[in-house]
């Protein structure tokens, strides 16, 4: 294994642009680690090519996602810590559970397979895509009211509307749907190898007033993986809620995942 700083690949959610990364790329890369932040498949490079060209990405599935991230990750010169918001979360435990990875955060994971707790205020947040079937094959955006409500409802209305102009980007409803049909589906792709014994630590994060995905959510999402010896743990943050990533107190979190690293020797 190659000698230098431990890579970091970030993984964002739907709704948000790879470049609401930066402030972690340059806090992780000050506390010496080799951070990037790839975009899903097909995302234009900016948040106005990508708000001009909603199409580009439209029809992404988990597994399409997972598997441009699985490939980027291979041509790294080792092996690297692997954090996840929202369904970015979802394909860190998916990665992980694949044994790509050395460790694993996934902050706000969505829903994957065997996650029971079904929330009104996570069926809310998600009726922007749910709410309309034909939407499956579609990128889909968010107004500025339902942003506020699904990410930054524990946020002034100043700020959420200051994050939703800076980074929010339509996104492809496919991964919302497969999340949602997941305990009704064998073969789901947001179906997820929780018993892996040899993969590396696995940290779940959540908000407690979250809307998109509820701590009860990632509660469950723990028990999960109760059959598996591989170190799992979850820190929660009280009222804060699915803009913990990139509001103003961003630096809690990241400093957070940066101690729980330490703790773990990576």
């Amino acid at each position: 294994m190659a000698d230098g700083p431990t890579p970091v690949v970030f993984i964002h959610g739907l709704w948000l642009h790879a470049s609401s990364w930066q402030p972690w790329i340059d806090h992780f890369r000050a506390a010496g680690y080799a951070p990037i932040a790839p975009g899903w498949p097909n995302e234009p490079e900016t948040v106005e090519l990508a708000r001009q060209n909603p199409e580009a990405v439209a029809d992404t599935s988990i597994d399409d996602a997972t598997g441009h991230f699985a490939s980027i990750i291979a041509g790294l010169d080792r092996s690297p810590v692997i954090i996840g918001h929202s369904f970015g979360g979802l394909i860190t435990e998916k990665l992980l559970g694949q044994g790509i990875g050395a460790a694993g955060v996934a902050i706000d994971p969505a829903q994957i397979k065997g996650v029971l707790p079904l929330p009104l205020a996570q069926l809310r947040a998600g009726l922007p895509a749910l709410g309309n079937p034909a939407n499956l094959h579609r990128a889909v955006s968010l107004t500025e009211k339902e942003f506020r409500f699904g990410f930054g409802n524990a946020l002034t209305e100043q700020e959420s509307a200051d994050i939703y102009h800076r980074w929010t980007i339509p996104s492809p409803a496919r991964p919302l749907f497969q999340a949602a049909a997941a305990n009704f589906v064998l073969h789901s792709q947001a179906k997820v190898d929780t018993h892996r014994e040899d993969r590396g630590p696995l940290l779940l994060i959540s908000g407690t007033a979250d809307h998109t995905v509820p701590d009860v959510v990632t509660r469950s999402t723990l028990k999960q993986y109760r059959d598996s010896a591989a170190v799992t743990e979850l820190k929660q943050f009280e009222g804060r809620g699915h803009s913990l990533t990139v509001d103003s107190g961003w630096r809690d979190i990241a400093d957070a995942v940066l101690d729980w690293l330490q703790t773990h020797g990576i």
